[in-house]
């Protein structure tokens, strides 16, 4: 069933929620990618005194950081939503439709909210904390357009666009074809249970093919690298890591898994949170009878 205008707020405060209770989640996610806290050692109980570390305050930039999760989710989801009907009943094929909207709405929305992002990361580094430059967004990206330049703002946007766009495509789609093919909802129990299959299956499917390209664009913001030269960097800094490797080149490509299994939530969590409370909320909208 394809959303009418009125239900646009339903996704407006979805993605609000799911931004706010995000924000910890992200923020370590961040800091374990760009590796701002090391483990030390390779152990489990390493890596989870990482994220411990990575997800505690202080939340610097967490107002812009929401605003820019909330605005682009709402646009790519709504957006997505009301426009792949639409296509099909102009006669695009149905992959055509599913895919197109949430291609150009999360193109859009990275290309908008990149200077955000780099700002936000660059502030969750613990060296600049006490830095005045960092202290807020607005000074951040200030400081960044003195000393690097207007247009480094939007330095990474190639790694973003590749770990967005494909994410936000392959969510959408499965969200899709979740609502097309589970058995539709006859109870208040059955609803919830499908959308929370749905959110779960898409929140994941989205999330899984992304940590490369979140790593890549967060070492591009430390190191104002280029695309190229940092995976070299990536790839000879595992190897400087491992130097008794059996396979250098497996060795090499260890940072493919950099800070995973916080980005696997990071991600997962508010694509999961948005699409579970859009359904309940369009529900709460039209009444016990609306189908999705």
């Amino acid at each position: 069933m394809a959303p009418q205008r009125e239900h646009f707020s339903a996704y407006l405060a979805a993605s609000a929620g799911a931004a706010a209770v995000n924000y910890p989640l992200w923020k370590a996610s961040a800091v374990s990618q760009s590796a701002f806290i090391q483990p030390q050692g390779d152990g489990l109980a390493a890596r989870f005194q990482v994220f411990k570390q990575a997800i505690a305050p202080p939340y610097r930039g967490m107002p812009a950081v929401i605003f820019g999760m909330t605005w682009a989710r709402c646009a790519i989801f709504f957006g997505s939503d009301y426009w792949r009907p639409r296509l099909q009943q102009w006669g695009a094929p149905d992959a055509v439709a599913m895919m197109t909207p949430p291609l150009v709405f999360s193109s859009i929305v990275q290309i908008v909210n990149m200077p955000i992002v780099r700002a936000s990361i660059t502030m969750q580094n613990p060296k600049v904390e006490n830095d005045p430059n960092f202290r807020t967004t607005v000074s951040t990206l200030r400081h960044l357009a003195e000393t690097k330049g207007f247009f480094k703002l939007w330095h990474g946007l190639p790694a973003g666009l590749i770990k967005s766009v494909p994410k936000y495509i392959t969510s959408v789609v499965v969200k899709d074809l979740c609502e097309m093919y589970l058995p539709k909802a006859s109870t208040e129990s059955e609803f919830l249970t499908r959308s929370c299959i749905k959110s779960v299956v898409a929140g994941v499917a989205g999330a899984v093919l992304t940590n490369p390209a979140d790593i890549l664009r967060n070492e591009m913001f430390k190191t104002d690298l280029g695309l190229f030269d940092t995976v070299r960097k990536l790839r000879t800094d595992e190897l400087a890591r491992r130097p008794n490797a059996s396979s250098p080149f497996l060795a090499s490509m260890g940072w493919v898994t950099r800070g995973l299994g916080s980005n696997l939530v990071a991600v997962s969590v508010p694509i999961t949170l948005t699409i579970f409370l859009t359904d309940f909320f369009i529900r709460m909208e039209s009444g016990p009878n609306y189908v999705r």
